[in-house]
């Protein structure tokens, strides 16, 4: 059967369930919802990633200390064996790349391919097997050789698997950007390269632009291949991954509004569209919630606009969902960490990766204030979760302190950190708390996705005013914004949880404009089309 797929979808890291744990946050779950939504909509699309033997890491938090282990999957038991192989040279060194399979089926039985990428075989070297064992492993030399698998490998991968019809490549990140190189090679003409790639940014962060130093770029590239690379780079001394896809591709774009804005500040030679992140409806929505949609808007599953017709279902029905959905967490949390949850207290969530610029201890920033609120209002209960990157110190110290604030609220606010958040903590989470909390600093949340997943189960967002909020938010109607700790503290207090606690019908008109208005938009389906219509502009299709 011929491969007829015409969008190549590269991502260093993609994440389709924690079972395959090949990822370790927004930008690979993003990568995993993109290529079910084109399962979903039919879209013939092939996902090219690697395969992490030892994932991303398992935390374990010993006495408030983020300590990393390697995690332990049956690859054998979620993924088939291709038989494919291909060769890249790195430096002096000819490496053997493979890679395994997994099949994403849509809504009808639509089939997209996802080929894991490894370099675990006999033949090659000790050194050269582990270089798909860790996601963003440890070094430049480590990571340059990563990406000359994903990029270069992939490109060959491709091709050996027979994959000819494919007219654009789309770079999810620079971490596949030597893909361009290859295909210059072959090509031998820069416009055509330019027409057949596309590239989304998605950090101002400056971490996240991988850049190497010429020298190494040029010991570890084929000769053919660093002869391709402009003269500028090679006069700079210096290869900037994200230049180099913003140079080879016809679109760019970020991953939100603002977020592109942004973007056009730190690379202002550039044109940088926005498409807004979307989630992938049916992978974040509780069962719970689920069973409802069924049964009141049965196309939700395939056409998650449907949800904008939420009215038709009643609000006791929205909070029967909700509550279950709550029980949930409180239940796993009580049983996994003696928490002392309780079902019918006002929760609040934030959960996401530990780093300064998101904030995790803005809500605790003055404990004895958030007891008062708890005392005079109603009480409130928070469950947190996140991992901080393995050389994120800061991040770590932050884990730390905000299991240290816990001593400080006295059991007048129960608090539960919840360990190793993964795909499998965070769907209880984020469907399963009374609002969703975000405190990123602006402006460098470029889309935040995790409380569209909120919004898919009804919860309200409650967020500093970055990423995709600025475009979802409707105040007082899908959830409330603030920008200091005075104004999140005065919110609480005054507004949200007296709205809880006694004001029921107001409370489940907000969770149901959550849904109509933001779950219903904020999705994968959503944004592929445009992917499909501004980026790709695949003709016939």
């Amino acid at each position: 059967m011929p491969n007829l797929q015409k969008v190549a979808y590269f991502s260093m890291e993609v994440g389709l369930s924690s079972k395959i744990p090949t990822y370790s946050g927004g930008l690979g779950i993003l990568a995993g919802d993109t290529l079910k939504a084109a399962a979903d909509i039919k879209f013939p699309m092939v996902g090219i990633t690697l395969l992490t033997k030892h994932g991303y890491f398992f935390q374990n938090l010993e006495k408030g200390h983020q300590e990393e282990e390697p995690v332990l999957w049956r690859i054998d038991d979620f993924l088939r064996p291709i038989d494919a192989k291909i060769k890249v040279n790195i430096g002096k060194e000819e490496i053997t790349v493979g890679c395994w399979v997994a099949e994403i089926f849509g809504y009808e039985g639509y089939l997209v391919p996802l080929y894991f990428l490894h370099t675990d075989f006999p033949e090659n070297t000790e050194k050269a097997r582990e270089i798909t064992d860790y996601l963003y492993g440890d070094g430049h030399d480590y990571r340059l050789q990563q990406e000359i698998i994903l990029g270069i490998g992939g490109m060959r991968m491709l091709k050996e698997l027979g994959y000819e019809e494919i007219e654009r490549y789309h770079m999810n990140e620079g971490h596949s950007s030597l893909l361009v190189l290859e295909l210059a090679n072959r090509l031998k003409n820069i416009d055509e390269v330019k027409k057949q790639c596309i590239f989304t940014t998605h950090t101002p962060v400056p971490a996240g632009h991988d850049k190497f130093e010429m020298d190494l770029v040029k010991n570890m590239l084929e000769p053919e291949l660093y002869e391709v690379i402009p003269k500028e780079y090679k006069d700079k001394g210096e290869l900037n991954m994200t230049e180099l896809a913003l140079d080879f591709s016809h679109y760019v774009n970020g991953v939100a509004k603002s977020h592109s804005e942004i973007s056009k500040t730190i690379f202002p030679n550039y044109p940088i569209h926005s498409i807004t992140n979307g989630v992938h409806a049916v992978t974040w929505t509780s069962p719970h919630f689920a069973h409802i949609y069924d049964k009141h808007l049965p196309s939700w599953r395939h056409d998650p606009s449907s949800l904008r017709y939420v009215s038709q279902i009643t609000p006791s029905e929205i909070w029967n969902a909700h509550f279950e959905a709550k029980k949930q967490i409180i239940d796993f949390a009580n049983s996994y960490s003696n928490a002392g949850l309780d079902y019918d207290f006002f929760t609040i969530g934030w959960a996401r990766r530990f780093t300064s610029y998101k904030r995790p201890d803005f809500l605790l920033t003055d404990p004895k204030r958030l007891i008062q609120i708890a005392e005079k209002v109603g009480p409130i209960q928070i469950v947190y979760a996140g991992k901080a990157h393995p050389k994120d110190e800061a991040g770590k110290a932050l884990i730390k302190k905000t299991l240290d604030l816990k001593n400080e609220l006295k059991g007048k606010v129960t608090m539960v950190y919840m360990q190793n958040y993964d795909m499998y903590l965070s769907k209880f989470i984020t469907s399963g708390v009374d609002v969703w909390l975000n405190t990123p600093l602006p402006p460098y949340e470029a889309s935040g996705t995790s409380g569209m997943k909120a919004a898919l189960n009804g919860i309200p967002h409650l967020s500093v005013l970055d990423g995709w909020w600025k475009e979802g938010y409707v105040e007082g109607e899908t959830g409330w914004s603030f920008s200091t700790p005075e104004e999140l503290y005065s919110l609480l207090e005054n507004t949200i949880v007296p709205c809880f606690y006694h004001e029921k019908e107001k409370w489940l008109s907000v969770m149901q404009n959550a849904i109509k208005l933001n779950g219903s938009f904020f999705n994968s389906q959503r944004m592929l089309m445009e992917y499909i219509k501004n980026a790709y502009q695949i003709e016939g299709i």
